[in-house]
């Protein structure tokens, strides 16, 4: 696992918040519980979050042993990304995350709006078949 984790965590949670520090460490997570994507697909999914972040975050992911890259081909050809064993843990958790944030949404006059990653779609409709 990442460095500098190796101390004592006094609650369950105060780790797993280590763990997934940041904004954009459990969103990238959420969208990769839906199956593998490309780099491409994920910075589409996700407008606002810069190549420059997007990049650190799947490092920082990678070196918790929480997202896996594989890269198929030549090089030049587009890495693939997907949760390993140990992030699949976390799928009730980034589910529960979600529902919740759909439910309060109207309530703080939030709207959440998930982008069509056309690419991602003929993929995933090709793989259901």
């Amino acid at each position: 696992m990442a460095a500098g984790l190796n101390r004592r965590f006094y609650c369950g949670v105060e780790l797993t918040l280590e763990i997934l520090q940041g904004k954009w460490k459990p969103v990238i997570l959420a969208h990769l519980k839906e199956g593998p994507m490309r780099y491409g697909e994920l910075r589409a999914a996700i407008p606002r979050l810069s190549d420059k972040m997007l990049s650190e975050r799947l490092r920082d992911l990678e070196e918790q042993g929480l997202v896996s890259r594989m890269k198929v081909g030549r090089r030049g050809s587009p890495a693939t990304y997907r949760l390993t064993r140990r992030a699949d843990s976390l799928r009730p958790l980034l589910a529960t995350l979600n529902d919740w944030g759909i439910q309060v949404a109207p309530e703080l006059g939030a709207v959440v709006e998930y982008v069509d990653v056309p690419s991602l779609r003929v993929r995933r409709s090709s793989v259901a078949n």
